[in-house]
């Protein structure tokens, strides 16, 4: 029955169909041949109940408060803002793009929206002050991972919906394991920056600090609105993200008019295509749940790797080779849809507080998002940048190691994670 299920996962990608096609054929060949009883239509049922969970409108609306601000000013705001402060610091520009592509990532959740916002107009500004484009590259895939982490998250939103975990929490749980992120690259920006001798960029006056500053508040706003609204209880997750879409909507059009109405649309259009597919995954996400489920399979994997009494280390380093490898070769949202449900109860049995896991899930997937072979961050900074597949990874192995330096970090100090809570 496994190995029924893989096959036509494998055979499919292999043909080169689309991720949604074998998550959905897979599920249901498998109930048809081995699962005679139960009507196939049940499935069409358990992919509506995958899309009926109200937190699921946070993902829609998410997307679109990020699209808006790629469309606008507000990326360059934040990069004007930080770098007049640290551009002139040995290695700055590294610093400067990981901390914008940490502050735009609290913003829009998502990390391909931060390849494309952040990464344009900072690879540019690196490769003039000495940095190779690989180094650049990677820099900016590996920073923009930080996305899934800092809230508002999108595959934390997914965690929470396939595991019934307090999406608020999760929010709040991911800050501090993204700041250490972005203190691992700072200081390996700064080393970099030594020992390659990159030039230093012109030290901005205090004047100009200021006037920068001036213009970054209102875009500064955004992670104190999200975060702050959901960490005092004033509004949920999904009702921080309907705000989040005015509050982009009133800067980019009213304040910075960085396009016109008529522009709207086409920006709706280009985010119902994004929530459309990420959709589509989530039910046939459901229906794959449900189908292994009831095939008992997560009961034979823990059976298999989790058998005995396993402590909450071992537990969770299984767990994160897992996601980290699925996450090299599938969509993170995917595998967090179809391994969530299996190895939840053990995680759960093993004493690991499910917002903990979120964090080790959800960090796997920013892992794994930068690691070849089909990282999607890779695939988007490839098109993004036009460069080469093997130009595009060259630079990556030293944030490779700085991540699962961070990953130990969480899993032996689950504190890191449970800390603001």
């Amino acid at each position: 029955m496994v190995t029924t299920l893989l096959a036509i996962m494998v055979i499919f990608l292999v043909l080169g169909f689309p991720m949604m096609i074998p998550l959905i054929l897979a599920p249901l060949v498998v109930v048809l041949i081995f699962f005679p009883n139960v009507e196939p239509f049940f499935m069409i049922q358990q992919m509506m109940e995958g899309i009926s969970n109200y937190a699921l409108l946070a993902v829609p609306l998410f997307i679109f408060a990020a699209d808006i601000m790629s469309m606008g000013r507000t990326s360059n705001r934040l990069l004007d803002f930080i770098g007049s402060f640290i551009g002139h610091l040995r290695g700055g520009y590294a610093i400067t793009t990981a901390a914008a592509c940490t502050l735009f990532g609290s913003i829009s959740g998502s990390t391909q929206a931060t390849v494309v916002a952040i990464g344009k107009p900072m690879r540019e500004r690196l490769l003039r002050v000495g940095y190779k484009d690989s180094t650049a590259i990677a820099l900016i895939i590996n920073s923009s991972d930080v996305a899934l982490l800092i809230p508002p998250s999108i595959g934390m939103i997914i965690y929470g919906i396939a595991s019934n975990t307090s999406i608020g929490d999760l929010f709040i749980a991911g800050i501090i394991p993204g700041i250490i992120i972005f203190l691992f690259f700072a200081l390996y920006s700064y080393i970099h920056a030594r020992l390659y001798k990159i030039p230093l960029a012109d030290k901005f006056t205090w004047g100009d600090r200021f006037r920068y500053t001036w213009r970054a508040v209102l875009p500064l706003m955004f992670p104190v609105i999200i975060v702050g609204g959901i960490y005092t209880g004033f509004f949920t997750p999904t009702e921080a993200a309907g705000i989040s879409v005015l509050y982009a909507l009133i800067l980019e059009l009213l304040i910075f008019r960085s396009f016109g109405f008529k522009e709207v649309p086409k920006i709706a259009l280009s985010t119902g295509l994004v929530t459309s597919a990420v959709f589509i995954l989530v039910a046939g996400g459901q229906a794959f749940a449900w189908a292994i489920s009831y095939a008992r399979i997560p009961q034979l994997m823990s059976e298999v790797f989790l058998s005995g009494d396993p402590g909450p280390i071992y537990v969770l380093i299984i767990i994160s080779i897992f996601f980290f490898i699925g996450c090299m070769f599938v969509d993170p949202i995917v595998v967090i849809l179809i391994l969530t449900p299996i190895f939840a109860p053990a995680a759960m049995d093993a004493g690991i507080d499910p917002v903990h896991l979120g964090v080790i899930v959800t960090f796997q997937a920013a892992l794994g998002s930068a690691t070849p072979p089909f990282g999607v961050d890779i695939f988007t900074a490839s098109a993004v940048f036009n460069r080469s597949y093997l130009d595009t990874i060259r630079g990556t192995p030293p944030f490779i190691g700085m991540l699962l330096l961070v990953w130990v970090l969480l899993v032996f100090f689950p504190q890191l994670s449970l800390f603001l809570l």
